[in-house]
């Protein structure tokens, strides 16, 4: 029965894609992509293939930095440990199980979900296997960690806390599940104090690290309409914490400042995201699910402007990098825009098969991981 609804699972999020957001009238193509004088450009560093990349289903496996090292996985299995700053691999695990939760890293630990429910950790340092442990439901989101506990959210909603060292289960914290819901799940953060994590119905919620009990919830998105498809508000993308505020997109929902401490709501405005929200001068950077790209006031509700030249086209979460924000698409384009205003700056295509999770910026240099399984290394001329 649960193999049965995990497919199900899969074709509505297929189905999802194609059609969130429309109606009887004909669907609109993607925007086309407008010419504009670059600003700056880029050149590849280098470039590592990483397997089948994101495979056959509708996965988002995203890749992470810890200290030197980042660390890719591709659907089937496959991880990879790379220097970060010329790709050299400094070891590769071959995993049987299907990847669909990755990669997490932190405490000496790689981490990774299959779709059969299972949490994989290897040791940092050679790839070799340490643990593995069966969880609830299919892993899509990468686990994440405080150097005492693993924390995964499984596809049903729930939080499971691991010991580190063994992979026996702490505790757990079990949430209902929404008739319909999209395929994914944000990814929670833990930090030595605290796990936060959003759910497909809306609600944020933090929980003690230690013990898994409730410290706050809020709801950030309130379902609406009259059918299941219309009161879907997922919150899908990854959250924000900056100092002590929680920065939340949902799926036909609402952009949130929360308190960190309280969960107290310190801003919102409508919006509805697949992806999360990015920091950088002061601002809050969101990619809208209709591929409007829109900053806003970081200690305010107020927009401080708007590029609608990439809708439709499916965009990542964004990135601050530099003085840019970056955004990827279906087409496999990486595009540039400025902070100060959102003009286009640069464009560069990665990947023939698109580019569906958000690059990841660290100093000079701009890591994209295509849907083709190449994972490349940008930096600006």
């Amino acid at each position: 029965m649960k193999l049965m609804s995990r497919y199900f699972a899969v074709s509505v999020a297929a189905l999802l894609i194609a059609g969130c957001g429309s109606s009887s009238e004909k669907e609109l193509p993607p925007a086309e992509l407008e010419d504009f004088t670059a600003e700056v450009e880029f050149e590849r560093s280098w470039k590592r293939n990483i397997g089948v990349g994101q495979g056959k289903l509708y996965n988002t496996l995203v890749p992470t930095l810890d200290g030197l090292t980042l660390y890719a996985a591709d659907a089937k299995g496959r991880v990879v440990a790379m220097d970060r700053d010329d790709g050299s691999v400094i070891w590769e695990s071959r995993l049987k199980e299907r990847t669909s939760g990755a990669v997490g890293a932190g405490g000496g630990r790689v981490m990774v979900g299959t779709l059969d429910g299972e949490v994989i950790v290897l040791d940092e340092n050679d790839g070799e296997e340490l643990w593995r442990a069966k969880v609830s439901s299919e892993v899509l989101a990468p686990p994440q960690t405080n150097g005492d506990v693993v924390v995964i959210q499984t596809q049903d909603d729930n939080l499971v806390a691991l010991d580190i060292g063994t992979g026996e289960r702490r505790w757990i914290y079990e949430a209902s599940l929404p008739v319909l819901t999209v395929r994914g799940h944000s990814t929670p953060i833990v930090n030595l104090r605290q796990v936060f994590a959003g759910l497909a119905s809306g609600r944020v919620i933090s929980l003690a690290a230690d013990s898994g009990s409730l410290i706050w919830e809020e709801r950030v998105a309130q379902p609406q309409g009259r059918s299941e498809l219309e009161r879907m508000v997922d919150i899908d993308g990854q959250m924000l914490l900056v100092d002590q505020s929680l920065y939340v997109a949902a799926f036909q929902g609402n952009l949130v400042a929360l308190d960190a401490g309280s969960g107290s709501t310190r801003w919102q405005v409508p919006a509805s995201s697949h992806g999360g929200p990015a920091a950088g001068f002061g601002s809050i950077y969101l990619s809208h699910a209709d591929g409007t790209v829109e900053a806003f006031d970081q200690n305010r509700p107020a927009s401080l402007w708007r590029n609608e030249s990439l809708q439709r086209r499916r965009l990542t979460a964004p990135v601050a990098f530099s003085s840019y924000v970056a955004v990827a698409d279906f087409e496999g384009y990486v595009h540039l825009l400025a902070q100060t205003d959102g003009r286009l700056v640069g464009r560069i295509k990665v990947d023939g098969k698109g580019i569906r999770v958000p690059p990841i910026a660290l100093g000079d240099t701009l890591y994209v991981f295509g849907n083709s399984g190449d994972l490349v290394a940008l930096k600006l001329k």
